[in-house]
């Protein structure tokens, strides 16, 4: 019989108390996830509240992705007030839509007033429209006008990733009516780090810091205080510019204006280190021609689909270096250490140059790579392509004047060694800048013309000294 059948919770006990949720490496614990499965069979309501109440949103984030799709659903209808809806932005966006399409409209806008508003835009923006006004509808008119308004911004904008919620004072107040203020509203943001100061149109007029203020005597007025030259963002902005800001200036929040510079969010670091994570998994998938939605949770049918059409302009490329093989068939027929040689060089080149490649798309991402610094960047590069081909030609020669005993294959293949590296050098470099320069992004093509080249590149220069060096025709 299974040990934890007899430890089923009750209304005061919490499943933790008999399962810890993570093992030592801090993962989810098979036998806790068991727990609160039977739970969900069982109806068990009280139970699965006194466990979701002790759990952070992350550490529930993670809990629902490890149930079945039914008991998702059901664990949040069991646990009701009690289920905290910012936990599905922990989730992968396809578990996340499965749930929100599951539950009542009614349901997920009670879960939706309990979110600070950057959260619920987060939230509501996997659904589509109809789902949205659905779900908008059941909102009183303040909170729905505010999340259609942020909603309305571009996708991967600051607006988007605003909330709303923010202190802002008139600009004739002192220091004790701004304290005063504080302690009297009873909406304040869950957690702020300066002040802002607006006229009457609230027009931004610049920040005091909240440590500057709890530092200065209460009579002092606030003009005296702000900083109007402080960092900020428009809402149009992109995410990843305000990330790269916020890295830069080490900043810890910025407020974020309209066009008209009116003040109407602030973006906070937290939100920043989601957008890090976001743009930093987006790359990496796109550098392996993987759709920078695709999800763990995701069908296999799903993700099928999003890989073919890369891999079929894999295919069509792959021809292209083949047609290069082709061209010296004669060649190849004549000495068969050819055709065995010949993809080592394309493989080095190809190497060299996804090295060169992870670089420069990085450093195009961060801003570190561009036309103040692109051609002593492209020189150097050169020259480690240059550096490494003598290397490797010199080891690749000798082991094949080893294998095959033909003392013109190892300067043969040693030359093309050398001319493939530093092609691949060249072409990790250059066609990311040349995306980048066309506005396309370049993590997503420059795998698949960078490998094209040095295939091609490899395969002629080989092939084509080796003619030349043995007479061949």
């Amino acid at each position: 019989m299974d040990e934890h059948l007899d430890v089923a919770p009750s209304a005061a006990d919490s499943v933790l108390d008999h399962v810890p949720m993570r093992n030592e490496d801090g993962d989810i614990r098979h036998e806790f996830v068991e727990e609160v499965a039977r739970a969900i069979e069982a109806g068990d309501s009280a139970a699965l509240r006194a466990c979701v109440a002790e759990l952070h949103e992350a550490d529930l984030g993670d809990l629902i992705g490890a149930l079945e799709p039914d008991d998702r659903v059901r664990l949040v209808e069991l646990t009701g007030r009690d289920f905290d809806f910012s936990a599905l932005n922990e989730v992968d966006e396809t578990v996340r839509e499965e749930i929100l399409e599951e539950l009542p409209p009614e349901t997920v806008a009670e879960g939706v007033r309990e979110l600070e508003s950057d959260d619920a835009v987060e939230l509501l923006e996997t659904l589509g429209a109809e789902e949205q006004e659905e779900i908008l509808e059941k909102l009183p008119l303040k909170e729905r006008v505010a999340l259609e308004r942020s909603l309305l911004y571009p996708e991967n904008s600051a607006g988007r990733r605003m909330q709303t919620e923010f202190i802002a004072v008139p600009q004739d107040f002192t220091v004790g009516q701004a304290i005063d203020y504080m302690r009297e509203t009873p909406d304040l943001p869950d957690r702020f780090y300066e002040i802002y100061v607006v006229d009457k149109e609230q027009h931004w007029q610049g920040a005091v810091p909240l440590d500057v203020l709890l530092r200065t005597r209460r009579p002092v007025a606030l003009t005296e205080l702000t900083d109007e030259d402080r960092r900020r963002v428009s809402v149009l902005e992109d995410q990843e510019e305000v990330a790269r800001m916020f890295g830069k200036y080490n900043l810890v929040a910025a407020p974020v204006l309209d066009t008209q510079d009116r003040l109407v969010g602030v973006i906070t670091v937290d939100d920043v280190v989601d957008v890090i994570e976001e743009e930093a998994d987006e790359d990496l998938k796109a550098l392996g021609g993987v759709t920078s939605d695709e999800e763990l949770s995701d069908t296999f049918l799903t993700i099928a689909r999003g890989r073919f059409n890369w891999l079929l302009v894999n295919l069509a490329t792959a021809f292209l270096a083949s047609s290069v093989l082709g061209l010296f068939e004669g060649q190849l027929e004549k000495m068969v250490a050819l055709a065995v040689l010949a993809p080592i060089v394309a493989s080095q080149g190809g190497n060299a140059a996804t090295q060169t490649m992870t670089v420069a798309v990085r450093a195009l991402a961060t801003r570190e790579l561009g036309s103040s610094n692109a051609w002593r960047v492209v020189m150097r590069e050169a020259l480690v392509g240059l550096v490494n081909g003598l290397a490797f030609a010199v080891i690749t020669g000798i082991a094949a004047v080893a294998w095959f005993k033909i003392p013109g294959l190892g300067i043969v293949i040693g030359l093309a060694i050398v001319c493939n590296l530093v092609a691949g050098a060249l072409g990790g470099i250059l066609i990311p800048m040349a995306l980048d320069r066309v506005r396309a992004d370049p993590a997503v093509a420059s795998g698949t013309f960078v490998t094209t080249v040095t295939d091609v590149v490899g395969f002629f220069s080989f092939l084509g000294i080796a003619t030349l060096w043995f007479g061949l025709k």
